[in-house]
């Protein structure tokens, strides 16, 4: 994890309103004009995407003291639940945002002047407040989506204080008002909104439909369990409800399962059924459009997250194809046999398909009809290859949130995933097809991005920039998509590390450009070969690492570190001692080898010797560690910690040269560094002393390594930790 080399590359920025939780989210990107609109507890911010800690203007819109009053009376949590958490920011026209709050459950919404360019600096409310209801949930911990349309707000959200009545709703606008059949299971059931999209459908643009992405519970057959499943749902957003039937509810709303999971061997499948968030990575074609989604299981039992990855094309097949019937005795979800009414069901008026259809009122009522008893289509949507791209089970983690950037190296297209998870951090994954057709995802690197652990609520990407910028409860980060520097000085590093942002340009590992034409830029993302990639570079020296000396304390613990410069690369470690051959270390109970390096329990001094941290990628061989370990005996540690109560105390009266000859040489080679060690220590002490209070300047030499154990500390904990901002 490259947390603390994140602020030195100058590839790393923070900003927080406050120390304490405001619940941050990314609401609307303008690259354009290089803004992003966030929205917390009681502020709007508008940040520049160039970097988020300059020129950031800030807007305080609290809820009334009456409303805040009347939350609290009601038992609502008054620290989460009774401020104006932002939840709408939509450009409304080029000089003004429109702006929701759940205004301490009783939402809000106002017009905000943000002027016609950047430069101008304007900030405002410009307008009186108004309701916000069927625009933003009461509970700010409820999802809001949003999607403006021609000065029209599409919303999904709940509409009502107590978050029952549930809907999709069109608000906003000079027509008339539109939303879901009211409380039909059949159309929304207890559903949690994710995000909403307007995909095209062919050139009309009159066909193009608003997609509302959500997870709702559903009863099963038996009719006694409710299941979670993951549904899209998508209406014409010219829709204005019927003549006769379904007047002022939408008459184009279909929806339809998306599945994600993975097939055992045993023909049992792992179903990811939730979904918590998504991300549409256009193509150059509408119908190419790719839709990356993160789903977690609902399981007590099994725990897990996944990717999956849906092509539009097969979405739009399923809508296109049979819809669900409940029929027989056991009231069964079947295909629909009977006839299907002209227009089908679903489509858009003035569309391609129904050129002489102007508003969904011309629609036949048993087209609306059909839409009101049949909303749901009966084919599931599968992912690409019919199983995840990612798959995490058993981690301390899970994923909450997902950017795609596609990137174009040496040797084709890729797409890398940025994978924010319930710890704070964010993983920058790719995934490669591998030989027997199914996928291999490389985790690249993984950063910790805020100084607590809050999960990342919302993930926003900005290729024109090449950055990543995250959100949680506590603030906002900036990253860079790439960090060539941090994959290491040489060419075999930079070709292993496998990121398609960077390559090996001869003399350092940089930004890679698909129009550079410089020869000497290696670059194998396939493969990540770098024998083959960096011949001509002395591949032998990087093979070797410089000699350390670590000391241990008998019957005590020890760690040998070893960071190996991929995750994908596995680990050997061998001993050398005295001048013997070198030796595989035997690992036992006693002796583990863990993710960061060797743990030595209840050392001994038949552990002295050279070890070596060996490791192996893609055939490629280098020594990452070579660590020689001393074990000092418990009387030299006595001596050193406690003179007045060791039992040593009568060589207080000794010479040192004389006390030197009770030890070996090893042992005395520790005590004449340490004592060393120590008078520095003691003089750069009392220099400082004299000058004004500064930080202390860090341990050096083998005084740092055998400090902490003469303090008897008997474990390590490596801790990283995000830089002071």
């Amino acid at each position: 994890k490259f947390l603390l080399n994140l602020q030195a590359s100058q590839s790393f920025e923070h900003y927080s309103v406050a120390d304490e939780a405001m619940d941050y989210r990314i609401l609307h990107m303008d690259e354009d004009q290089d803004r992003m609109y966030v929205g917390c507890k009681d502020h709007v911010l508008s940040m520049d995407i160039n970097n988020i800690t300059h020129g950031t203007l800030k807007l305080f819109w609290p809820a009334s003291t009456a409303k805040i009053d009347e939350c609290q009376m009601a038992g609502k949590d008054p620290t989460h639940g009774c401020g104006n958490f932002i939840r709408v920011v939509q450009p409304y026209n080029r000089t003004h945002l429109f702006m929701c709050g759940s205004g301490a459950y009783s939402p809000v919404c106002v017009y905000i002047n943000r002027g016609r360019r950047p430069e101008e600096q304007v900030f405002l409310i410009d307008s009186k407040t108004e309701s916000g209801k069927g625009r933003c949930s009461f509970n700010p911990r409820v999802n809001t989506v949003s999607v403006m349309l021609n000065q029209e707000l599409f919303s999904g959200m709940y509409i009502d204080f107590m978050g029952t009545d549930a809907a999709i709703f069109r608000s906003l606008t000079r027509r008339n008002a539109v939303r879901t059949d009211q409380h039909n299971s059949k159309w929304l059931s207890e559903p949690i909104f994710i995000d909403a999209h307007l995909i095209p459908d062919g050139s009309d643009p009159n066909d193009s439909k608003l997609y509302f992405f959500f997870r709702e519970r559903l009863t099963d057959n038996s009719g006694n369990t409710k299941n979670i499943h993951t549904m899209v749902a998508r209406v014409c957003p010219n829709d204005i409800g019927g003549q006769r039937s379904l007047v002022n509810k939408w008459t184009t709303f279909l929806k339809a399962r998306m599945v994600c999971s993975v097939l055992e061997e045993d023909g049992t499948e792992t179903h990811f059924d939730e979904l918590e968030s998504m991300f549409l990575l256009e193509t150059d074609h509408p119908k190419g459009l790719l839709v990356f989604g993160v789903f977690t299981s609902t399981s007590s039992v099994f725990k897990g997250s996944a990717v999956c990855v849906y092509n539009m094309a097969d979405i739009l097949t399923v809508f296109n194809g049979p819809f669900a019937h409940r029929d027989g005795p056991n009231f069964q979800w079947v295909a629909f046999q009977g006839r299907i009414p002209y227009p089908r069901p679903g489509t858009c008026p003035g569309g391609a398909f129904t050129p002489d259809i102007q508003t969904t009122k011309e629609f036949p009522d048993e087209v609306v009809t059909f839409v009101r008893n049949h909303p749901v289509m009966f084919n599931p949507i599968y992912p690409v290859g019919r199983r995840p791209l990612v798959v995490r089970t058993n981690a301390d983690y899970r994923y909450t949130s997902v950017a795609v950037d596609q990137v174009t190296a040496a040797d084709g297209n890729y797409q890398v995933l940025f994978l924010g998870t319930d710890k704070g951090t964010v993983q920058k994954v790719i995934v490669l097809p591998s030989n027997d057709s199914l996928h291999e995802d490389l985790i690249l690197e993984e950063l910790e991005v805020f100084k607590v652990s809050p999960p990342v609520t919302s993930l926003r990407i900005s290729s024109k920039k090449q950055q990543l910028y995250i959100s949680s409860e506590f603030g906002l980060s900036q990253v860079s998509l790439h960090r060539c520097q941090a994959y290491g000085s040489a060419c075999a590093d930079c070709c292993l590390a496998r990121d398609p942002y960077c390559a090996w340009d001869g003399l350092s590992c940089s930004r890679f450009y698909p129009t550079g034409k410089r020869r000497s830029r290696r670059q194998d993302i396939m493969h990540g070969n770098p024998l083959t990639q960096c011949r001509g570079f002395n591949l032998k020296a990087y093979r070797n690492a410089a000699e350390m000396t670590q000391y241990g304390v008998k019957n005590n613990t020890t760690f040998l570190e070893c960071f190996p410069k991929s995750p994908q690369a596995s680990v050997r470690w061998l001993i050398q001692r005295d001048n013997d051959r070198r030796k595989e270390v035997k690992l036992t109970d006693r002796v583990l080898s863990t993710e960061h390096g060797l743990l030595i329990r209840s050392a001994q001094l038949s552990d002295q010797g050279l070890y070596y941290c060996l490791t192996t990628e893609n055939n490629f061989k280098r020594t990452v560690a070579k660590i020689r370990l001393r074990v000092l005996s418990e009387a030299m540690v006595s001596m050193l910690t406690d003179k007045r109560q060791s039992q040593w105390a009568w060589a207080g009266s000794l010479r040192p040269k004389d006390l030197l000859v009770a030890f070996s040489p090893a042992e005395s080679l520790a005590v004449q560094q340490f004592c060393k060690e120590r008078k520095e220590l003691k003089n750069l002490q009392q220099r400082q002393q004299q000058q004004p209070a500064q930080p202390p300047g860090p341990l050096r030499g083998d005084l740092a390594k055998l400090k902490p154990l003469l303090d008897r500390r008997k474990s390590r904990n490596r801790r990283n930790h995000v830089p002071e901002v």
